[in-house]
């Protein structure tokens, strides 16, 4: 679980380092005195987002082949080596034009390893987990995330508070990438060491593992397709949210309300540690009541209060520390569930790649992009509304998708039946009379 938990814990530092360092990482890669030159840094952020969906291609097939250890031991070290690199980038006053195509590069390198990254962990935590406490277990890999995303934000608050602006644009900001070097090397090592998980030994041991990466994707197209979609759109609805609240959140306080640097820091840290302390419990109460209730309960109060709470914003530092907390503890309850919710929407068989393939194509178009297109939403209508807006019209999106789909807690990820439905609980029937039939082998004298 923890291996699990901490390549999470990897991708996410770098989401933190990259979105709380942008305003340094433009003024040592692109044009000194541009104006234009946080948006080019953003949209380094969007590319490693728009390329996970070819990730998503290449390691989910990949992953229902081989296993999820092998995939997940490799690519750690490509989001951690990515990340290293981007720290060592020369700078532009250096390299002219090459800084920030080498930036770009590298930010979609990381991109196609994250591809594969979320939809492995996921998997790997949900089918490792018991089935009556996946939602408690499966919790602690998004606490991992914003434990990565944290301890990037708060290296880059100290070193924003230490060094001068000076030193930052040159040096300072480039320290916390190198710190992702060491952390994947003990991810990989940890993921290397154990073993795949129970139910993908179950599909190797009946012979059902499949061996051809295209038809894996065929059957997935042609036999899933409702189940694609019913996940693009929770998708959707949690990325335009997550990656507004997380990694776009600095950015806005700064140039929409007009926080001081460290105001437009510390506001969405603190709102992160609050997640942080409940996961666990709605993880728990999850298993207890299901998950489409929490689904529908955040999904409902983010529609409604985004808009107010977002006016609260504006009016200070204080307002926007109650307003992001409360936004933050209403997006909790998605947040929670994820790891055990998402997995369960496929069969054992076709899983990684069905979670990587809608997980990853939904969170290129509607959550790396939500900087951006927030940032050009404000630009072009003067209305800082609108991050609330966008947020509202996603939630709705997810609610209808929630209307469809199945309630899993407690059901078995076994098989090659979609869990939750008759078909599969016929199969786990047909698998335990099985078991009982089988001889009992006897000691030989």
């Amino acid at each position: 679980m923890g291996a699990s938990a901490l390549g999470n814990a990897v991708e996410w530092f770098d989401y933190g380092i990259y979105a709380y360092g942008v305003a340094h990482i433009s003024n040592a890669l692109f044009p000194s005195g541009s104006d234009s030159a946080v948006a080019f840094t953003l949209l380094g952020f969007a590319l490693s987002f728009l390329i996970r969906p070819i990730g998503g291609f290449f390691w989910g097939p990949l992953g229902d082949r081989i296993g999820r250890k092998k995939v997940l031991a490799a690519t750690i070290l490509l989001m951690a080596g990515s990340t290293v690199l981007v720290g060592v980038i020369p700078s532009y006053a250096t390299i002219g034009i090459w800084a920030p195509i080498l930036l770009y590069l590298l930010r979609m390198l990381q991109g196609f390893s994250t591809g594969g990254e979320y939809g492995g962990a996921a998997t790997f935590m949900a089918e490792y987990a018991p089935d009556r406490r996946r939602g408690f277990w499966g919790s602690f890999l998004e606490f991992g995330t914003l434990a990565g995303f944290n301890l990037g934000a708060l290296l880059m608050l100290l070193l924003t508070n230490v060094l001068s602006d000076s030193q930052m644009d040159t040096w300072g900001w480039r320290l916390p990438f190198l710190v992702a070097g060491p952390l994947g090397l003990i991810g990989s090592y940890l993921r290397s060491k154990m073993q795949d998980t129970p139910v993908y030994r179950d599909l190797e041991k009946q012979d059902e593992v499949q061996e051809s990466p295209a038809r894996n994707l065929r059957d997935l197209v042609a036999k899933y397709s409702p189940q694609i979609f019913q996940l693009f759109g929770l998708v959707l609805a949690l990325n335009v949210v997550n990656y507004t609240l997380i990694s776009y959140m600095p950015t806005y306080l700064q140039d929409a309300i007009g926080l001081s640097d460290n105001g437009a820091l510390i506001v969405p840290v603190i709102g992160q540690f609050l997640m942080m302390a409940v996961l666990p419990f709605l993880g728990a109460l999850s298993d207890r009541v299901g998950r489409k209730p929490l689904w529908a309960t955040s999904l409902i109060s983010l529609a409604v209060l985004s808009v107010p709470m977002f006016a609260l914003m504006s009016t200070g530092t204080v307002g926007a520390m109650v307003a992001f907390a409360v936004l933050a503890l209403l997006y909790a309850p998605q947040l929670s569930t994820i790891s055990a919710t998402f997995p369960a929407f496929f069969p054992a068989h076709v899983r990684f790649a069905g979670l990587a393939l809608s997980y990853n194509v939904a969170t290129s178009l509607f959550g790396g992009t939500a900087p951006v297109f927030n940032d050009r939403l404000i630009s072009w209508s003067g209305d800082d509304l609108w991050p609330a807006y966008y947020m509202s019209g996603a939630c709705v999106i997810g609610l209808v998708a929630l209307w469809f789909v199945l309630e899993t807690k407690g059901v078995s990820l076994r098989g090659k039946e979609i869990p939750g439905t008759e078909a599969a609980e016929e199969e786990a029937r047909a698998a335990a009379a099985a078991e009982e039939l089988e001889p009992v082998p006897t000691l030989k004298r």
